[in-house]
């Protein structure tokens, strides 16, 4: 598959378990290495040729709006009136994003990249025929701040398997995906969580995941920060 022209970047959350620093910003515009956490993620998406970008807002919306106003290609997917969660700002701004398979990116992911980049991987490996979400995967012995108990293991096909509430799974999903149109065939309208179209269509074996190559950096609260600096700074160190 060619490299998705657009992506959607999830940039709408209340980003409570960053407090006190989102007391005054929005979490995509807190600061790791000197630079916004979303500023990772379009640098990202730029690099990868994507020509159209869907940002949705809602807490802090103005100060988001501002610090995007001079990047190209950039829409505003305007959810101030209502917060849709995941699955529901996607469905708002599918008609932003067209017919084809797209990048869906959380704000705050942050990854080092090994020999070649992980969107690209991803572009790659999406199969439409067969899939309707190629979701990038951190192993969650090596990602940097996360010591939860992963969310999906995956079969030798690459197919996806969501955790069972007491199992310990070996990936944790990094925030990075291709999704297809198709996967939102009669979703529902109003707020709800893109977990559940994942989970249908893991029921249809269309879920699959590529394993990414480099490090992943879990930044979640505050006190994570430092520690995803410092794996920046080595990164750095290294190439």
């Amino acid at each position: 598959m060619t490299l998705p022209r657009c992506a959607m970047v999830l940039a709408a959350g209340l980003g409570e378990r960053m407090k006190p620093l989102t007391d005054q910003v929005p979490k995509p515009l807190v600061k790791v290495g000197g630079r916004a956490l979303i500023d990772y993620v379009l640098d990202r998406l730029a690099a990868a040729a994507v020509e159209r970008v869907v940002v949705n807002v809602h807490y802090r919306a103005d100060a988001l709006e501002r610090h995007l106003a001079g990047r190209r290609g950039i829409v505003i997917s305007d959810e101030r009136d209502r917060l849709l969660e995941t699955g529901g700002g996607v469905v708002k701004a599918l008609p932003l994003l067209g017919p084809a398979p797209f990048f869906l990116i959380n704000s705050d992911t942050i990854w080092i990249d090994g020999v070649r980049p992980n969107l690209a991987r991803l572009a790659d490996a999406f199969a439409p025929d067969r899939m309707d979400a190629l979701l990038l995967l951190a192993p969650t012995a090596t990602s940097v701040g996360y010591s939860g108990r992963g969310d999906y293991a995956m079969t030798a096909d690459g197919r996806l398997e969501r955790r069972g509430e007491r199992d310990v799974v070996p990936f944790v999903y990094a925030g990075a995906a291709v999704l297809s149109p198709a996967l939102f065939a009669d979703a529902p309208q109003g707020p709800f969580s893109l977990t559940r179209l994942f989970d249908r269509a893991e029921a249809g074996g269309r879920l699959h995941g590529i394993r990414l190559e480099g490090v992943w950096m879990h930044v979640g609260t505050p006190a994570a920060i430092a520690e995803a600096e410092a794996a920046l700074r080595a990164g750095r160190a290294v190439a």
